[in-house]
């Protein structure tokens, strides 16, 4: 009696099939390998950018005369999270409210005494360590007090800062009230 006859091309064919396919994926893997690591900056897991460095840390709604009571006050402290020292003579402010400009609302600096003479709608005073001299350092804060109601709680208030010799803006900051 004969052995039967074995067909040469059913197993090879499908592990031919298979293995192309493991060579192509490893493949690709390399290649990959070798293109991530010419893109500049590439970190994985991905680093997420840093905070800006002038941010909102408050935004207070009651009166700051004692007992305190709810008068939507609308004061705004702004602070340096930043390591550069800036000219706050040089910089302007534009305040949004929930994603809209505030209107009327000019600050044209951030230098307190140079703020003073300046039309300033729509704000009623200007203080903190950060616009008492010529430059705003790291860790320092501005409080800007705008007319009662300007900010509401559950608005986002939004902080573009600029830099009003250049037009840079220097930071753009959100916070909910």
């Amino acid at each position: 009696m004969k052995p039967p006859e074995w067909n040469d091309r059913a197993v090879s064919q499908v592990h031919g099939v298979l293995i192309l396919i493991a060579v192509a994926i490893i493949l690709a893997a390399i290649l990959l390998v070798i293109l991530l690591g010419l893109i500049p900056n590439f970190e994985w897991p991905p680093v997420p950018p840093p905070p800006p460095p002038l941010i909102i840390s408050a935004v207070f709604h009651e009166s700051d005369v004692a007992p305190y009571p709810m008068n939507y006050d609308s004061r705004v402290v702004l602070y340096h999270n930043g390591t550069e020292r800036y000219e706050n003579d040089r910089l302007t402010a534009r305040f949004f409210r929930n994603g809209a400009a505030i209107t009327p609302c000019i600050i044209k600096t951030l230098h307190g005494a140079s703020f003073i003479p300046t039309h300033h709608y729509g704000v009623q005073t200007m203080g903190g360590s950060g616009c008492r001299e010529d430059y705003w350092n790291p860790g320092e804060k501005i409080a800007i007090d705008f007319t009662d109601r300007t900010f509401i709680p559950g608005d986002l208030v939004t902080v573009e800062i600029f830099d009003r010799d250049t037009g840079e803006r220097l930071s753009r900051h959100s916070y909910a009230a």
